[in-house]
């Protein structure tokens, strides 16, 4: 049991730390969008390009550089005796904190679309949202919201 705490301690700190990448798609809506009036827009896809949102840690990156260091402290500290213990624990620190740090800022990327849009007002706007639907260039979109709180929908 006792060498299985590292591993659920990490387990529990990953998911603690991970952010809500959910609302970055335009199939999610947040509660004070509801049953509140939004502008439609029309327009057509003119360019289309994939890219990577890192979503804001909850916990501001400190789940997981914290998590990996407890936990590259406690596999350090079961390694040898006296002062090779003492490198170890410090050396499981160090490479579990840049470890954690790591494995919280992938945790919290999601793939994305950039698309350019060139709206019926023959004004080119260009919206970023999580790529949970399939789009392509020349698609007829609507664009729903206004000022940062804009999705795109198929038409």
């Amino acid at each position: 049991m006792k060498r299985l705490l590292p591993v659920i301690a990490l387990g529990a700190l990953s998911l603690a730390g991970c952010a809500n990448t959910a609302s970055m798609g335009g199939n999610v809506y947040s509660g004070s969008q509801v049953g509140a009036e939004q502008t439609v827009r029309f327009g057509t896809i003119q360019a289309l390009r994939q890219v990577q949102v890192e979503a804001d840690s909850r916990a501001g990156g400190i789940i997981g550089t914290g998590g990996g260091a407890v936990v590259g402290g406690l596999l350090g500290r079961q390694v040898g005796g006296g002062s090779g213990r003492d490198l170890a624990t410090a050396a499981g620190v160090i490479g579990g904190a840049v470890a954690g740090s790591r494995i919280e800022e992938s945790t919290n990327r999601v793939r994305a679309w950039e698309m350019e849009i060139r709206r019926d007002d023959g004004m080119n706007v260009v919206v970023v949202q999580k790529a949970d639907q399939a789009f392509q260039v020349g698609q007829r979109v609507r664009l729903i919201g206004s000022g940062r709180n804009i999705t795109v929908a198929p038409y």
